[in-house]
């Protein structure tokens, strides 16, 4: 045996059959891979979506980081700032007005903004009234919009002082520039509209009620003298069951109430006073008290004096010739006038004279009178305030 050290039997030469076998089972232990095929047009399509919306965000999101500040408050400190907003104006002729006064930053932001307003609430959408508006520059586009829609008008202080009649009313209507006084002094007397007021009386005098009041320019005349009287009625509220149980009118009170304003300017003489009035009337005495003439010659007869003639002159408000009140009152008194007539200080003083100061002397007695007048009026050309006999 020739190099067979194992004494292993030497294979048998492969055929050609066994040859082609064992190939195919290779052949069968080989992996075949699996081709990957592109995406769908649908998946392709989807995906160019997403690209497309997130351009947009991207492109929104710079856009508003752009015009955001167009919305924002053009100042940081709060002012006032007045517009007039012209009758029947669009929003685009209201925003170049608003942004010319430097209240907003953008016309057109506060186009945009009312547009976005006019959406969400369909059912309300906004009116933007007209009329000098009072603004403020450090309040963002949007709250000045609900400004201008609640009508945030510019407002004029009108005092009327307290013991003012109709006729210096009138001039003060005049001056604070709501009205002409000849049509102010109409609409007092206008019965018609004084008894829409709730009122009879033959003028509004004494129901104009002393107090500041605030006006947008343009206010009619008619709200003017209705909020008066209305501030008038809600203070004679506090009193109108206590009159009544003391078996006094509405006119009765607010005549002499006038009348005590027009007589002392010292608060802590109203009650004296109305107690020295209460005390004549109840006696039967003329009341003889010179402001009472002095509205009988108004509006064109007072010179700035009384007379002697003109206390002679018996027309229907001289109370040195008339038994008790004078028809009506003759200026408006304030609250306080109004409460000293209903609460007077119970007193036994029938008379009383200026002192010249401001405060009266009061007097019992016609002598303890007299004795005053010579002390605190002799050489005064006016006369003495207070009864004479």
């Amino acid at each position: 045996m020739l190099n067979n050290p194992d004494n292993r039997p030497e294979a048998a030469p492969a055929s050609e059959e066994d040859t082609l076998r064992e190939s195919v089972a290779k052949t069968k232990k080989v992996r075949v891979k699996k081709i990957r095929t592109g995406p769908s047009l649908i998946g392709r399509l989807i995906g160019l979506v997403g690209v497309v919306a997130v351009l947009a965000l991207v492109a929104g999101f710079l856009g508003a980081l752009k015009y955001s500040n167009l919305f924002l408050a053009p100042e940081t400190e709060s002012r006032e700032v007045v517009v007039t907003i012209p009758e029947g104006a669009g929003p685009a002729r209201i925003g170049e007005a608003l942004e010319e006064a430097g209240v907003i930053r953008s016309a057109k932001a506060f186009v945009w903004t009312i547009r976005v307003k006019n959406r969400l609430k369909k059912n309300k959408p906004v009116v933007l009234k007209a009329g000098e508006m009072a603004l403020d520059p450090s309040k963002p586009v949007w709250d000045t919009i609900d400004l201008i829609a609640k009508g945030n008008y510019k407002v004029y202080p009108f005092t009327v002082p307290e013991g003012r009649n109709m006729y210096e009313i009138a001039g003060l209507i005049e001056a604070a520039g709501l009205g002409r006084g000849p049509d102010f002094l109409a609409l007092c007397r206008d019965k018609g509209f004084i008894e829409s007021l709730g009122l009879k009386a033959d003028t509004l005098e004494g129901y104009l009620f002393p107090e500041t009041y605030s006006f947008p320019k343009g206010t009619p005349l008619t709200t003017v003298v209705k909020t008066m009287t209305d501030t008038f009625f809600k203070v004679w509220a506090k009193y109108a069951e206590e009159a009544k149980s003391k078996g006094w009118s509405r006119q009765t009170v607010v005549t002499l109430a006038s009348i005590v304003e027009k007589e002392t300017g010292a608060p802590k003489e109203r009650p004296v006073i109305a107690g020295v009035f209460w005390n004549r009337l109840e006696q039967g005495m003329k009341l003889q008290t010179d402001p009472t003439i002095v509205y009988g010659l108004l509006p064109d007869n007072y010179s700035g004096n009384i007379t002697r003639k003109d206390i002679e002159n018996p027309h229907p408000y001289n109370t040195y010739h008339i038994p008790g009140l004078p028809p009506g009152p003759i200026a408006n008194p304030g609250e306080a006038a109004i409460q000293a007539v209903i609460r007077p200080e119970v007193v036994p003083y029938l008379y009383f004279v200026s002192k010249n100061d401001g405060t009266h002397q009061f007097s019992r007695t016609l002598a303890e009178h007299n004795k005053a007048v010579n002390q605190f009026q002799r050489g005064q050309k006016a006369p003495a305030r207070g009864a004479r006999r």
